[in-house]
């Protein structure tokens, strides 16, 4: 019989509302790793898109196939072995790639087959790191400051996409591939050193879990692998709480998330605004995301998350079906703050919910089930939606996933245990 792996950071004796500081240090690495992860995805998709976009979406699928392949892998692993020694194998091995990638394109330059095999590995080690890295947040902070916590991750992340474009398209024209590979490998590096620094000791400061309800009983290890991998599905897709939330997960991943990267543009080009114009729309949409976001890490979240999470996904449903029918850039940039704060709403509520429901045996297998129900539907629906632009134009193809989301998670709701289920406080 497999066990836990014990080899949590330990959760340091503090107010439990607060912060533990071994957080922010974790998140100082995280939001330097991501930055570096950022510029050298824009760097590798510039470099690429030079060639030509078969060989841009080449490279897009090589990341994005095995990460959504191998996340269920990912999280058995994370659970088997510990988070901590599969983070630190994946700052190992990516430290590696791309010191590798950089002496490469330094010494013969940027071929093909480097690209291809940058983004294998970019997509396969990710499978492994995000679900454990995912679970970090519920092993360092306690139950009342878990959304907090969450809220300021989701913060950073935010402003690290937002900087690692422009950072990566100043180190490619300037210095190349290989500057973009080494500036992500001492990313790495750091977030190793760090890993190493929060050595973890023992999986006794564990928070606990969301008192929802009666109290539950953590859920015992299977052995093998595969076991593990459908034992985790079966966890998330059984319990009362996670079930819907994980639904909610899916509706927003499918028709909340194409709005910026997908509707939005097509939108612009049928209403002849400019590509300075439709890039306001898209940054206000990440902008009333990380508005609410730094309001929950200043204040904490509201006390029923399922509930504030389906408030915030009828606020962007509102949202997309003004936009649909906007026809002023200005309108749209304040209509696209909306949505984002929708979002927000959504993220910073139900993030938490399903990190602090999760048993503590199974953090990083519930972390990549929440994962796949984001990549899986936007496999789908990108396509989807972009069809149904082209027959039937784009304010109807918004005004119809708007009018999906607000019904979908309107028969979310009511599930009641979702409805009641509390944060601590």
């Amino acid at each position: 019989m497999i066990q836990p792996a014990s080899d949590s950071i330990a959760l340091p004796s503090a107010d439990e509302r607060a912060i533990p500081g071994t957080y922010w240090i974790w998140l100082g690495g995280v939001t330097l790793s991501l930055l570096g992860a950022h510029v050298l995805a824009f760097a590798m998709a510039w470099v690429a898109a030079g060639r030509g976009g078969l060989l841009a979406g080449l490279v897009l699928t090589m990341i994005n196939l095995p990460r959504t392949m191998l996340l269920l892998a990912g999280g058995a692993v994370g659970d088997r072995f510990g988070a901590w020694r599969t983070m630190v194998a994946g700052d190992a091995v990516m430290t590696v790639v791309t010191v590798l990638a950089a002496t490469v394109a330094w010494l013969v330059g940027v071929p093909v087959w480097l690209l291809l095999a940058t983004a294998l590995a970019i997509g396969v080690v990710d499978a492994f790191y995000l679900p454990s890295s995912g679970s970090m947040p519920r092993r360092l902070v306690a139950g009342p400051g878990l959304a907090r916590a969450m809220a300021a991750r989701q913060l950073s992340a935010q402003l690290t996409s937002f900087a690692g474009a422009p950072l990566g398209g100043v180190l490619v024209v300037t210095a190349g591939l290989a500057a973009a590979a080494l500036a992500d490998a001492a990313t790495f590096a750091v977030m190793l050193l760090i890993l190493v620094i929060l050595r973890l000791r023992d999986e006794s400061g564990m928070a606990p879990p969301l008192p929802v309800g009666p109290g539950r009983p953590e859920q015992p290890p299977a052995s093998g692998m595969w076991r593990q991998m459908v034992d985790g599905v079966r966890v998330a897709v059984g319990d009362r709480v996670l079930r819907p939330a994980l639904l909610l997960v899916v509706l927003a991943a499918g028709l909340l998330l194409p709005v910026s990267g997908l509707v939005v543009p097509l939108l612009a080009r049928e209403r002849g605004w400019s590509g300075v114009a439709t890039g306001c729309v898209a940054g206000a949409v990440a902008l009333g995301t990380m508005c609410v976001a730094a309001v929950v890490l200043i204040r904490g979240a509201w006390p029923r998350p399922g509930l504030v999470a389906v408030i915030g996904l009828l606020v962007a449903s509102c949202g997309m079906l003004v936009l649909a029918v906007a026809t002023s850039p200005g309108w749209a940039v304040a209509i696209g703050v909306g949505i984002g704060a929708g979002n927000g709403l959504f993220s910073a509520h139900v993030a938490p919910l399903l990190l602090g429901r999760s048993a503590t045996t199974h953090l990083a297998r519930v972390q990549s089930v929440a994962g796949l129900a984001q990549s899986l539907p936007l496999l789908v629906t990108n396509n989807l939606i972009g069809g149904l632009v082209d027959a039937v134009g784009a304010p109807v193809a918004l005004g119809g996933c708007a009018l999906a989301l607000a019904l979908g998670a309107l028969v979310v709701l009511r599930s009641t245990a979702l409805g009641d289920a509390v944060l601590p406080g």
